[in-house]
């Protein structure tokens, strides 16, 4: 059984610790009763709202007021508790197999009936977008198909979201896009996208996606480690990063830094760092990385789960220096003080926010 603890930013009850303060310290994360979790696969944080993706279902918790949480469930919700979101009026037996949040909206991924990853929705409000679901709907709480998407016969292996622009990797190694394009992160021309659309001029497959405030982060398989930043240039993001990173394990993006984890457990990391959000001096080894808005986590090897950045809500824990977290790190939780047969198996972060999932 899966056990979740969250800390940080929590105004609308994102946390789903029950009620609506900011927390540094972890409190265990409710659900609705009965609910038994077996295994995280993912968080996905938008501005007020958290999905968590669990052996193909996904909970919610947070803001409802947007449709980025669904339709609202029949029976009454728990305020500040993660519930089963409600994708339509009849319930469906496909799978969600990733999920993608942008400040406002959700975007998921289900299995279609032969269990091809082919099905894109998405909910919520997109006034710049974001819902890839055209110029006319630009808010909904019940998921939307994206039509005609993907094209036929590929499958989307990755989705990756931030603020305001969704992105896709498709299993041919294409790219697509869609919402705020004005700095180029989708793209030329720039613009608003309102329905997915190609990133064109790429020389590589793309396996993987991720997405800071106005730019994207693309990467070819790590034996290569070919990659490409496309977008603003806003704390040197694109101008500074490597030629290329071949050997990567795991990758993520704050608004305005990139991090690249490596397969012998060194970080690297560049752009934005005036939080203290780049990878601090003598980090240990990290075996998993988890990115947010503007901080960082890390599990090492031996099961402490690292925080480092801009921790003002909390997300780096208790101790900060005018709310940041600069040039070191807090250990948040650790391993070593669970019961025999627990550990700490997964890490996630959001907008502000940071969550540790310990198996039992």
């Amino acid at each position: 059984m899966l056990v979740i603890y969250a800390i940080g930013s929590n105004g609308s009850g994102q946390l789903g610790i029950g009620h609506k303060e900011d927390v540094s310290v972890p409190k265990q994360v409710l659900f609705d009763p009965d609910t038994i979790i077996n295994q995280a696969t993912q968080v996905c944080a938008g501005g007020n709202h958290t999905l968590l993706l669990a052996s193909g279902l996904l909970y919610c918790s947070g803001d409802h007021s947007t449709g980025a949480c669904g339709l609202l469930p029949n029976q009454k919700v728990l305020d500040a508790h993660f519930h089963q979101l409600r994708l339509e009026t009849e319930e469906s037996k496909h799978q969600v197999v990733s999920c993608a949040a942008t400040w406002e909206a959700s975007i998921i991924v289900r299995n279609d009936a032969n269990g091809r990853a082919t099905q894109v929705y998405s909910f919520g409000i997109g006034n710049k977008g974001e819902l890839g679901q055209g110029e006319l709907l630009f808010r909904s709480s019940k998921a939307q198909l994206i039509k005609d998407f993907p094209p036929e016969g590929l499958e989307v292996v990755n989705l990756a979201a931030s603020v305001s622009h969704v992105v896709a990797v498709l299993s041919n190694g294409n790219v697509y896009g869609w919402g705020s394009g004005r700095k180029g992160q989708l793209g030329q021309p720039e613009g608003i996208i309102y329905a997915p659309r190609k990133i064109t001029g790429l020389d590589f497959k793309v396996v993987r996606a991720v997405c800071g405030r106005e730019f994207t982060y693309l990467l070819g398989e790590p034996e290569t480690g070919q990659h490409f930043v496309l977008g603003s240039d806003k704390w040197n993001v694109r101008s500074s990063a490597p030629q290329a990173v071949p050997g990567w394990k795991d990758v993520g993006a704050t608004w305005g830094s990139i991090f690249v984890l490596q397969q012998d457990g060194n970080l690297l990391s560049w752009g934005r760092d005036d939080h203290g959000q780049l990878t601090p001096p003598e980090l240990p080894c990290i075996a998993q990385i988890a990115i947010g808005s503007e901080h960082a986590l890390g599990l090492t090897d031996d099961g402490k789960v690292l925080a480092w950045g801009w921790g003002e809500h909390g997300n780096c824990g208790p101790s900060t220096t005018n709310g940041d977290v600069k040039g070191k790190w807090n250990t948040i939780a650790s391993s070593q003080y669970l019961p025999p047969g627990s550990k700490i198996s997964s890490i996630g972060a959001g907008c502000a926010t940071s969550w540790v999932c310990i198996s039992t």
